[in-house]
């Protein structure tokens, strides 16, 4: 049984798979967290002021359920959806795994670029701290999602949480850039531009 988090500025008791982008993440579906502190953090004052974190449960037994860690293989699958191609998942109910963070394709550009190599890619992508994201893409697996309740962040709450996320943005920038001048390859080439 896993408890799940979604923030929205409305209580959603059943949830449309239907409704999210293709081309996010993990395709189409309905995301979650498996952490509270995460869904909060992302939390956002609603046109009437009210913000919700929607609390669930799901069960995954009997569904195709796909669950990645920071890999290749997850890399792959992100960087497809994000472009748009055909999601190679979409006979999944649920996709679990890390949430991309936003220096992804700046990770992928080094890569491609040549300036390091696939191996030093994912240990950027592994820098900080990692959440997960659950993605809820088919009906049987949002029939099998429970709804709990909904929590009402209050304007505080919302104000207190964005301020924890600008500066663990902000830590993570800048630990991800010391990792970064850390590799051989880029070293190298750092040295030659100064």
């Amino acid at each position: 049984m896993l408890s799940l988090f979604h923030t929205s500025h409305q209580i959603i008791k059943q949830p449309d798979v239907h409704f999210g982008r293709s081309n996010a993440d993990f395709g189409q579906g309905f995301y979650l967290s498996d952490s509270h502190e995460f869904a909060g953090k992302w939390a956002t004052p609603g046109k009437d002021g009210f913000t919700y974190i929607n609390c669930y449960t799901l069960e995954p037994d009997g569904l195709k359920v796909k669950s990645f860690d920071i890999s290749s293989e997850w890399f792959e699958y992100i960087k497809a959806n994000r472009e748009g191609r055909r999601d190679s998942l979409s006979d999944f109910d649920v996709v679990i795994g890390p949430v991309a963070n936003d220096t992804l394709f700046d990770t992928y550009g080094i890569l491609t670029s040549g300036l390091i190599k696939p191996e030093d890619a994912l240990k950027l992508l592994s820098v900080g701290k990692n959440y997960r994201q659950i993605n809820i893409k088919s009906k049987a697996a949002a029939a099998k999602l429970k709804w709990l309740k909904s929590e009402r962040l209050e304007r505080e709450e919302l104000e207190k949480s964005r301020e924890l996320l600008l500066k663990e943005s902000e830590q993570y920038t800048e630990l991800f850039f010391g990792e970064l001048m850390k590799l051989p390859d880029f070293a190298d080439i750092e040295d030659m531009l100064t």
